[in-house]
């Protein structure tokens, strides 16, 4: 499929890699034992004793020498790939989390000189939600291997990352502190999904490096390492470590010196948002696991605890989206940046290039509208808003329908005044102005143009 998105010469590279790694990950890793067939010391059960007498070696050597062959194989792979996109790509781009997988990622993007000659650009989604000590670890990580991340969080905030409670009140003051309780489909999209794409687009992605692996969970069970996905047009994906699991980037992490999440730590085995992860086991239970926080984690290569919980197929993401449901009541287990529609994200204002609809840029202009003595129709809207997005052409055609000029007014950015001058609790709000200046509410869910026309039309009495 990558033919169809990237020209023919390197597409079919992409295509050949993804068939060769498929292929070489398929086949059992031919272990360089070395020098192993050594006789037996001490072993600490007469059973482990038994068994090293019998094979006629040391059983724990094999054990090292094989996961030591295995994870020289997944990074021969993983690079091979990741050279693909750094020689045959103009601008590959890798969205880091900064998850165990991605700082694996880094690392082996450092290793072939793609992060200091900013061959390949980090791109970084804040949500304003992050745990407390991602932002300085990005920091960190920065300093470590010589580059600058391209940060990309919810669209109109000035402050690219989120360092200070000043930039809370800013998030707070647009969208406000409980959207993701109110909406977390809208959520997902203002604080995830649109600046993930947004960021692709700004910086020209012609193929997407990313952490995704089998092991995550059914969801992504049968990914291959190379894809394409319907963004800008269609675009080369790339998932170079598809085939690791995530006790392999916890060990290849250890053999290399890889820095990890500081929240790695404490019993996180997956970061995200602060507001819905929790550490694996935590106290309540909200993981699906119940114990002490942090009996459970990983510190400088050594584990504490039973690491089984955290490395068990499907499980690294069990403390995340905790207590958060899907519109069917499903539990939530992807934040809407992998999955089909993702790329259907709003990047342009809401009647933009309308000929009945009418801007009132600023709170000034709605206060002369009511001054003016003149009936109208004013919605109060937000671009990123789903239910705004799909009356957009129903209420282009209402100037026609009712007779009256129809205005929009933006406001998520001035939360305060529409709450206090034009009725607004959320969004979409339509309001009659009558000829004293007084905002009606239309209270209605029904938006077509015929019911809206008839509210203007009665004056704003007609009932919801």
């Amino acid at each position: 499929h990558a033919c169809q998105i990237a020209g023919a010469g390197r597409s079919q590279i992409v295509a050949q890699i993804a068939g060769r790694m498929l292929v070489v990950s398929l086949i059992s890793t031919a272990y360089n034992v070395g020098a192993g067939l050594r006789a037996a010391p001490h072993a600490s059960s007469s059973r482990a004793a038994s068994t090293a007498v019998s094979m006629g070696m040391d059983i724990s050597e094999l054990i090292d020498d094989a996961k030591k062959s295995r994870l020289e194989h997944l990074e021969a792979q993983a690079i091979q790939s990741l050279k693909v996109a750094v020689d045959q790509f103009e601008k590959p781009v890798f969205p880091n989390a900064m998850i165990v997988g991605d700082c694996v990622i880094t690392h082996l993007l450092h290793k072939i000189d793609a992060l200091k000659t900013g061959k390949v650009k980090i791109m970084v989604v804040d949500t304003f939600h992050l745990l407390d000590d991602t932002m300085p670890f990005l920091g960190k990580v920065e300093d470590k291997y010589g580059f600058e991340a391209e940060v990309f969080g919810p669209a109109g905030l000035e402050s690219k990352r989120n360092l200070s409670p000043e930039n809370f009140a800013e998030y707070d003051k647009k969208y406000g502190a409980n959207l993701w309780k109110e909406d977390i489909e809208q959520y997902d999209k203002v604080c995830k999904v649109e600046p993930f794409q947004r960021g692709l687009k700004t910086l020209g992605a012609d193929i997407m490096i990313n952490g995704r692996r089998r092991d995550h969970g059914a969801e992504r069970a049968y990914i291959d390492i190379a894809e394409t996905v319907p963004v800008n047009g269609g675009l080369a994906k790339l998932n170079p470590l598809a085939y690791w699991t995530l006790e392999d980037c916890f060990d290849y992490a250890a053999a290399n010196g890889v820095p990890l999440h500081p929240s790695v730590e404490r019993g996180y085995p997956s970061q995200g948002d602060a507001k819905d992860t929790v550490p694996v086991p935590d106290p309540d239970g909200l993981s699906g696991v119940q114990g002490e926080a942090g009996s459970v984690k990983w510190v400088d290569g050594v584990w504490t605890g039973d690491k089984a919980i955290w490395l068990d197929y499907g499980c690294e993401r069990r403390g995340r989206f905790v207590n958060l449901l899907n519109k069917d009541g499903s539990k939530k287990t992807e934040c809407g940046i992998h999955v089909a529609g993702a790329e259907k994200t709003f990047d342009r204002d809401l009647w933009d290039t309308s000929k009945a609809v009418q801007t009132l840029a600023a709170p000034s202009d709605v206060e002369s509208l009511t001054a003016s003595g003149k009936e109208a129709v004013v919605v109060v809207y937000a671009p990123w808003c789903q239910f705004c997005q799909a009356m957009e052409e129903e209420y282009d055609k209402l100037a026609d329908a009712s007779g009256l000029p129809v205005y929009k007014f933006r406001g998520d950015e001035e939360r305060e005044f529409v709450k206090a001058n034009l009725n607004t609790q959320s969004f979409p709000t339509i309001n009659y102005i009558d000829a004293s200046g007084k905002a009606i509410k239309y209270e209605s869910e029904d938006r077509s143009v015929g019911a809206m026309a008839e509210f203007a039309k009665s004056g704003g009495k007609v009932a919801a």
